[in-house]
């Protein structure tokens, strides 16, 4: 069973070309559901597996106040993982295909004020090399939406200065171009111009757009920690996660009259419906100054 998986995880490698991070996310969420089927339900085999021994295992995750998400990525799981071992002949049919997924619930994403954009922005100070490449950083996330992992991955050939875009590459290493503003960009000039190079070590060069104290590409691990640290250190109350300047892009381009086509495309969601959450984020925003400034709310 366990050479079925590794089987499944090296097509989702080779031919789709996932994320490392979804990768990942496959790989635990199998390995569990082998492990239960194994452990709990004595089957030793995927061509033994019926909808019952699937509705099982998530009734199991359910019952150990496993959250809907978490169910809802579980099945996905699963139901790509049968589909590939059918697909390939490895069974002779897909247990899957009448198991639904949980409702989700569609929590609205946490986002920054303008202002509190500002203090974040501001708050690095530009009297180190580390200085100058959190700036950048953070004002490269504002800029431009592009996530995390999108941001550490950047080579110094992906930034275009002079022609103010970066190249990065998403979910399922689709490539996309992001334009950047004259902010960000005199960021970036002034970190690789006057820090990036006092970070690297003439012994160990590297293509990292972004480095560590060590020299280094910067971790995920490392971004966030440091940016727990700005934002204790500007005061910022909101709840902050490495996803939230995203977010705050995002809702702050549509609040002014962006185009929705326009902004999927920057944050390079491959469905709409998962952009359209932002438009329900300003139309709650809406709501709360109403409810402040009107005189009659």
């Amino acid at each position: 069973m366990k050479d079925q998986i590794k089987d499944f995880i090296h097509y989702l490698i080779v031919e789709r070309g996932l994320s490392n991070n979804t990768i990942v996310s496959y790989e635990r969420d199998l390995n569990s559901y082998q492990k239960h089927l194994l452990e709990k339900q004595h089957i030793t085999s995927f061509n033994q597996v019926t909808r019952f021994h699937i509705i099982e295992f998530l009734k199991e995750l359910k019952e150990t106040g496993k959250s809907s998400k978490t169910i809802a990525r579980h099945t996905a799981s699963i139901r790509n993982f049968h589909q590939f071992l059918l697909r390939e002949k490895q069974a002779d049919q897909d247990p899957s295909v009448m198991i639904e997924s949980p409702q989700l619930e569609r929590n609205l994403p946490k986002i920054l004020s303008l202002k509190e954009v500002e203090k974040l922005l501001d708050t690095p100070k530009l009297t180190n090399p580390f200085g100058y490449r959190d700036k950048a950083m953070l004002e490269l996330l504002y800029a431009t939406g592009i996530r995390v992992s999108e941001m550490i991955n950047l080579n110094l050939a992906d930034v275009h200065l002079t022609m103010g875009f970066i190249r990065c590459y998403g979910k399922g290493n689709k490539e996309r171009i992001v334009p950047i503003g004259r902010t960000a960009t005199e960021a970036l000039m002034e970190y690789i111009e006057k820090a990036r190079s006092k970070l690297i070590s003439a012994k160990q060069p590297t293509d990292a757009l972004f480095v560590n104290h060590h020299g280094k590409r910067i971790s995920r691990q490392g971004f966030w920690k440091n940016l727990k640290k700005i934002a204790l250190e500007a005061n910022i109350q909101n709840e902050l996660t490495p996803h939230t300047l995203r977010h705050s892009f995002a809702t702050h381009l549509l609040e002014n009259g962006a185009d929705l086509r326009a902004v999927q495309e920057m944050l390079g969601h491959a469905d709409i419906s998962t952009t359209q959450i932002y438009t329900h984020v300003t139309k709650t925003r809406l709501k709360d100054v109403y409810k402040q400034f009107h005189p009659r709310a």
